[in-house]
């Protein structure tokens, strides 16, 4: 008796330091039964208690009296289906008449704590049926991408929602982004993620980089141009805005409308293109963009009122061009002069770190999702790159990148740096490679040709 009392000790330790410290494990291991036992014993009663039944028909009621039967109780939503996944379950139900799913997302933290779970959340699939999406644990606590994710031209998997789900950069959907965050709050971990994850496809990618490319400098091999200061930002942007207006001669000549030119043979942006003459597509990542838009006399201001202006064309023109805007930035609002506000609507994409002010926040989500302020100014500060995304659907999530250190980004940039194309535009800002055979020493003083 005491060899098995000592047993049942150490296999009871050995499950709560699992639990401890290794989450996945255990709820891929213990917590994934106990939680469909947990769910599907409790369902009848939790959703009665949560006020998620509806009487019962009419019919069945007079059936009942006729056939001297007892009355039938109240009716749950009905489960169509109950998938366990490595971070919780997913239920989809259907939803009985009468019921809507505001209702089921209204009862989401009370199914929480009903079901024991770590978190709730729901989504209308199509009309009638909903989406509850259960996580066992806190994924953002130790972020672990799963090994596969989808993959698809101009979508890239670059963090973890708090449901588990995979959060991703879809250019395509959504081809211009907004990202804020105070320092140290994660924001350059995220840009390390989103790099990483664009050098093995086909794009082309440009830095700005206005604190003399610390941040993008490291992974210069991967990219096709670069800029550490607003004078050659601002040369560029107009390089940009010429290669975007070239491409728009490409798409016009290409577009063949006639009464026999099938719908889906009409061009109207470089994805209609057939693939020879499909330009590369171009990202734009713009690291602490008040740096542009700052000045301090007559001719700084000139600089940054065509730098905006170029801005503000790419966010309105560039997205059937294939030209995507990354910016980034601590405070993003008016106080940084005209144009701005202009540059902020066209900025779809929306992702606030944490944040030291709640104008801050506001400048991310105030005119698109005024909820997820509050959630984006209750983000702790050791809780670095846990982040609120967000569009101008409404709809916001917390989500958290995984740790990339900036050596991992460069090997991997390093590694596909094959891929890097070399546009004729952006042909006088290749980033220059310390170390090759044509290049200069960082610390030999250049020669006056040079210069």
């Amino acid at each position: 008796m005491t060899g098995f009392t000592v047993c049942l000790v150490l296999v009871v330790a050995a499950v709560g330091l699992l639990r401890w410290r290794r989450p996945a494990w255990y709820w891929l291991i213990f917590g994934v039964a106990l939680a469909v036992v947990r769910v599907l014993v409790r369902y009848g009663s939790v959703m009665d208690a949560c006020g998620l039944t509806v009487p019962p028909a009419r019919w069945r009621l007079a059936l009942a009296r006729a056939t001297n039967r007892p009355i039938p109780g109240p009716r749950a939503p009905r489960i169509l289906r109950l998938r366990p996944t490595r971070t919780g379950l997913v239920v989809r139900l259907k939803l009985r008449p009468g019921q809507d799913a505001f209702d089921i997302a209204a009862a989401s933290d009370r199914l929480r704590h009903s079901f024991s779970m770590y978190g709730v959340t729901s989504r209308e699939l199509r009309s009638g049926v909903v989406e509850v999406r259960m996580t066992g644990y806190d994924v953002l606590k130790r972020v672990q991408m799963p090994a596969e994710t989808e993959t698809r031209p101009m979508r890239v998997p670059v963090a973890l929602r708090q449901d588990g789900s995979v959060h991703y950069r879809d250019y395509r959907a959504i081809p211009h982004a907004l990202t804020l965050g105070a320092t140290e709050s994660g924001k350059s971990v995220y840009q390390r993620n989103l790099v990483a994850g664009l050098a093995p496809m086909d794009v082309a990618l440009v830095g700005i980089d206005c604190k003399q490319g610390v941040e993008l400098f490291p992974l210069a091999r991967r990219f096709s141009a670069l800029a550490d200061n607003p004078d050659t930002a601002a040369d560029v942007l107009d390089a940009l805005v010429a290669r975007m207006e070239r491409i728009y001669q490409v798409i016009r000549a290409q577009q063949r409308i006639a009464a026999d030119v099938p719908d889906a043979d009409i061009a109207a942006d470089i994805w209609d293109l057939p693939s020879d003459l499909r330009p590369t597509p171009v990202v734009v990542l713009v690291d602490e963009v008040a740096e542009l838009a700052l000045y301090a006399n007559k001719d700084e201001e000139k600089r940054r009122d065509r730098i905006i202006t170029a801005l503000v064309r790419l966010a309105q023109l560039g997205r059937a061009a294939g030209i995507y805007l990354e910016i980034c930035g601590q405070r993003f609002g008016s106080e940084l002069g005209k144009g701005i506000t202009m540059l902020r609507a066209q900025l779809t994409g929306r992702t606030a770190h944490r944040v030291n002010d709640e104008t801050s926040a506001n400048m991310a989500f105030g005119d698109i999702a005024p909820d997820a302020v509050l959630a984006a100014i209750q983000i702790p500060a050791e809780m670095r790159g846990l982040a609120i995304a967000g569009d101008s659907s409404g709809g916001w999530h917390r989500i958290r990148a995984p740790h990339t250190s900036l050596r991992q980004a460069v090997n991997i940039c390093n590694r596909h740096a094959d891929r890097t194309p070399d546009l004729p535009e952006l042909a006088p800002f290749r980033p220059t490679l310390y170390g090759s055979a044509d290049a200069p020493s960082p610390t030999a003083k250049p020669s006056p040709a040079t210069a």
